[in-house]
């Protein structure tokens, strides 16, 4: 701790968390996404198998299961996040810092109860907005759903404020652990449905089939799920010293930063999520297409959503992991005024997400088929191919999005939200007139995978702007010494995506009908394939001396060889 750092004697304050390395708090995050992870696949391969999808069932709660999502976007992990640990490590830095917190939880944590109660309400208008070319039963379905998962959106919220507490503390492990629970009660839910209803059947799409139970089984447990996700912080707040007492006021002018940024960045994702309802539209209207030809292969937005959840799975093992530790240390730099540590971390932080980003691209671009298949096992080949193809396209967005997620929390720890939102316009511009292109350029199979590749496309602009006003804030950017990192990464990754693609063509098809031998021959495939398309990637990038391949790995190796002697 630094002697400007120091609190005063006779001052109770919660104990200052030692700073840890990078790679360290990485790996403890990593660890928790990948749990909760592998147990959210357990757990959507099970929602699909009870309630399938492309179907009206699915589409149905998709839609109503995206509401609380999105509002969440807006609300908790769009303006929350954006001011929570910027404020929370300056306040922590002072005297009454934990009087502050308290107050921001507070206020955080009452509001979103009260937009929650709101927002429950208000079900039926939000499923209106969210779709198109649905009849009556079908959307009646849809709000009946969406009255059991919207109060999720408290306590995504209260999962949301907990947790970036802890971040600030730097006691990363609980709030990338937490969801572990939410899985498992959710697993349980779902166990019961199947136990009591069978698999999926065509009477599921029957929108007079859903009584008050199946439908508390499929949604009300996805809530309960969340609610333990959030409670559960609690406890690891307290054994790291800070408990929280409710403060509702405090000096005049306290919050004025955390008001300012905080209405910025609403404004931001709310641009963002015109973008979100378009694609949800344009889905659902796909969707809508497939169930009037009775083509259950056209890709809904039940399909955009498990091709989403596949694209996300790399990108929050590493990349989340990753920037939620680099926005801490920026905050810390940014509240000391050092710019130029603030600096080096953004230029060491776009290197290490773009190493890891391309290499998810090239994982999940040749191999998407036997992926689908794997996560979603119970479904039809032709199906599970047009997710495939969403998640394709979603693919090459990876490393844009791992670099917006760097920029934007520069943004945040200089308090600038502001120029977010205005990054945001052109960005969504280009996200909505692209998809809407894409929508009367294509077919109709084809139209869901159009909004992946519009928000890939779209993400690239993004990057190119927030790049140059954090250029602009914290100087140069190393452009030159990235661009080569970039180059020689995308030759490894290029490399390894082509023997992966080119090895997968070499796996005989299987019966069409048996899915379960499809689904054998696919865990076999990617047993084989990642691990030797993960050897050519670093060992391409060890030829080429790019050094981020293995800094992130330390801690692991490390561990490994305490372990062997």
């Amino acid at each position: 701790m630094t002697e400007d750092n120091a609190v005063p004697p006779g001052v109770e304050d919660p104990p200052q968390p030692r700073v840890r390395s990078l790679g360290r708090n990485t790996l403890v995050m990593a660890s928790g996404t990948l749990v909760s992870r592998g147990l959210g696949f357990i757990r959507n391969a099970m929602l699909v198998a009870a309630i399938g999808v492309t179907g009206i069932a699915a589409n149905s709660y998709d839609v109503a299961n995206k509401i609380p999502n999105t509002l969440y976007a807006i609300v908790a992990a769009g303006v929350l996040n954006a001011v929570l640990v910027p404020q929370i490590v300056r306040a922590f830095r002072r005297p009454d810092g934990k009087r502050t917190v308290d107050r921001i939880v507070t206020l955080g944590v009452f509001g979103s109860l009260g937009i929650t109660l709101l927002f429950t309400l208000a079900a039926p208008v939000f499923v209106n907005v969210y779709t198109q070319g649905w009849d009556a039963p079908q959307r009646d379905l849809a709000i009946a759903f969406a009255f059991w998962c919207i109060p999720q959106l408290f306590f995504y919220s209260t999962y949301t404020i907990l947790g970036q507490v802890l971040n600030a503390r730097e006691q990363f492990g609980p709030y990338m652990w937490a969801p572990v629970l939410n899985n498992v009660v959710s697993i349980v839910g779902l166990a019961a449905f199947l136990a009591m209803y069978g698999g999926y059947s065509p009477q599921i799409d029957d929108p007079g089939w859903w009584t008050v139970l199946p439908t508390w089984l499929i949604a009300g447990t996805a809530t309960l799920g969340i609610a333990a996700q959030a409670l559960i912080l609690i406890w690891p707040l307290a054994r790291g010293g800070y408990r929280w007492s409710p403060v509702w006021r405090g000096p005049k002018g306290e919050l004025s930063g955390v008001t300012t940024v905080a209405g910025w960045a609403l404004g931001a994702v709310l641009l963002d999520q015109v973008g979100v309802i378009v694609a949800t539209r344009i889905a659902s209207e796909a969707g809508a297409v497939g169930s009037d030809l009775g083509d259950a292969a056209i890709a809904g937005n039940a399909a955009y959503f498990n091709a989403m959840m596949l694209y996300l799975l790399p990108h929050s093992l590493i990349i989340v992991s990753l920037i939620t530790a680099l926005a801490t240390t920026m905050s810390r730099h940014a509240a000391a005024k050092d710019t130029e540590s603030l600096r080096l971390t953004v230029v060491r932080g776009m290197r290490i997400v773009t190493v890891f980003g391309l290499w998810s691209t090239a994982v999940l671009f040749a191999l998407a088929p036997a992926i689908v298949r794997i996560a979603l096992p119970t479904v039809p080949t032709d199906e599970a191919m047009s997710v495939a193809y969403v998640l394709m396209a979603l693919s090459l967005g990876s490393v844009p999005l791992a670099l917006l997620g760097v920029f934007k929390n520069v943004f945040f720890a200089l308090e600038d939200a502001k120029a977010v939102f205005y990054i945001q316009i052109p960005v969504t511009i280009a996200w909505v007139g692209g998809m809407l292109a894409l929508q009367q350029a294509l077919d109709p199979y084809w139209w869901t995978a159009g909004v992946g590749l519009a928000l890939s496309l779209s993400n690239i602009a993004g990057v190119a702007m927030r790049g140059i006003g954090v250029r602009n804030r914290v100087g140069t950017l190393e452009l030159g010494a990235y661009a080569w990192l970039a180059g020689r990464s995308l030759l490894a990754a290029g490399l390894a995506g082509a023997v992966g693609w080119s090895l997968l063509r070499f796996i005989p098809e299987t019966d069409l009908d048996d899915r379960m031998q499809a689904l054998g021959v696919a865990i076999g495939a990617l047993a084989v394939l990642i691990p030797l398309m993960g050897l050519l990637y670093w060992a391409v990038l060890r030829v080429l001396r790019v050094p981020e391949a293995s800094e992130l790995a330390a801690p692991l190796t490390r561990r490994l060889r305490r372990n062997v002697r």
